[in-house]
């Protein structure tokens, strides 16, 4: 696993975990990658501070406060427990549902204006499209958790 520091071209950095630099290539060229505070699609590899170890003959010094690796910590229980519990509920949710990938917004619409049978769907829409389909009042909502297209599956 690779981790990148990564930011939007609002300004807003996030990390992002990758099993190799060509996976995080691979991703940004399909389009996958998007900011989580704003939705940018513009995503790009931000400058990283190098993660050096102190020698093994230094010490910390007195009254410096030396920051635990919150990010890395074992998950609570009970927020492991509620994790699964949303993924078994979106999975199920999912289960009667057609994965139309990048023709979410077209066939969303078409619903919408009676153009073909209401179904259940999900697929991929960028910001600007999900925010024109509540805009002209078509429903629609984001999954809590991300969804892989069919074909990227193992």
């Amino acid at each position: 696993m690779i981790v990148y520091d990564l930011s939007c071209d609002q300004g807003h950095r996030f990390e992002g975990w990758f099993g190799s630099s060509d996976d995080f290539a691979s991703q940004k060229t399909r389009g996958l990658l998007s900011c989580p505070q704003c939705g940018s699609e513009a995503v790009e590899k931000a400058p990283m501070a190098p993660a050096v170890g102190k020698k093994g003959n230094q010490q910390a010094s007195a009254g410096v406060n030396q920051a635990k690796g919150v990010s890395n910590a074992p998950m609570s229980p009970e927020v492991a427990a509620a994790l699964d519990k949303l993924a078994r509920a979106q999975a199920k949710a999912l289960e009667n549902s057609t994965w139309v990938g990048k023709d979410f917004a077209e066939q969303s619409r078409a619903m919408h204006y009676g153009e073909r049978d209401h179904a259940a769907i999900h697929g991929e829409a960028s910001l600007e499209e999900a925010r024109d389909l509540i805009d002209e009042g078509v429903p629609v909502a984001p999954l809590p958790l991300p969804v892989a297209p069919p074909d990227d599956v193992n």
